[in-house]
């Protein structure tokens, strides 16, 4: 493993900013280090925290689990739904922690302070309906989304989501986005990387989105205060 540690300065993409670079580099060796010392555990641990909003990528990690644990081991192929099943379990574990942070510590907080962001108990009456009517397929389907899949837990915790379902839903598109970038880590070896690079550009979109959703939500809201006005 160590021999891999020495080989990622070859294999960090030239193509970043410095900074960018920079970052993931440090990140890389955090991950590789810790599957030096840890091996698939590593890989629960590392996907855990990607879930409990700490910027640390699961494009990377499971991409460099497919390539270290079983590229480089000379497992078959199919050793790639193992390494989603530990990013699964990672994901669901971190996902229960920040859905009991929103739960605990987020719905009290916006019930009693919510109106000064202009989100009132009839808007959190309105999420709790929502997430228990759709928040299956919303959460699922969140799971596969770069970004997105990092922070659905808090507000589905903030909307009292149905735990068992949340839990078996996390784990499910968590399970398929886990085996996906494994597998790819997995068929370009030690050029893995490139999924992350192919994968980047759409993360700036996906953040001007939510934006964009925040921005219609404080506009939709202030008209409705101007006309009751």
């Amino acid at each position: 493993m160590d021999i891999l540690v020495s080989r990622l300065d070859a294999i960090v993409p030239t193509c970043y900013t410095s900074k960018v670079a920079s970052l993931e580099q440090e990140l890389l060796y955090f991950i590789s280090r810790t599957y030096s010392l840890m091996q698939w555990p590593g890989v629960v641990a590392l996907m855990a925290i990607e879930t409990v909003f700490i910027p640390l990528p699961s494009e990377l990690i499971m991409p460099l689990a497919g390539w270290m644990l079983i590229e480089e081991q000379s497992l078959p192929a199919m050793y790639t739904l193992v390494a989603g099943v530990y990013g699964a379990i990672g994901n669901t574990i971190g996902s229960a922690i920040a859905y009991g942070v929103g739960m605990w510590g987020g719905r009290p907080f916006l019930e009693k302070y919510g109106r000064y962001a202009l989100i009132s108990r009839h808007d959190l009456d309105q999420a709790d309906q929502w997430f228990n009517r759709s928040g299956s397929w919303v959460i699922f389907i969140s799971r596969l989304l770069p970004v997105v899949r990092t922070f659905i837990s808090l507000p589905a915790g903030i909307a009292r989501m149905h735990f068992v379902k949340f839990l078996i839903y996390t784990f499910l598109g968590s399970f398929i986005w886990s085996v996906g970038l494994a597998y790819g880590g997995y068929q370009l070896g030690e050029h893995w990387d490139q999924i992350r690079i192919v994968m980047r550009p759409f993360d700036p979109f996906i953040g001007i989105l939510i934006i964009a959703l925040i921005i219609f939500y404080i506009y939709r809201h202030l008209k409705h205060i101007n006309q009751a006005g």
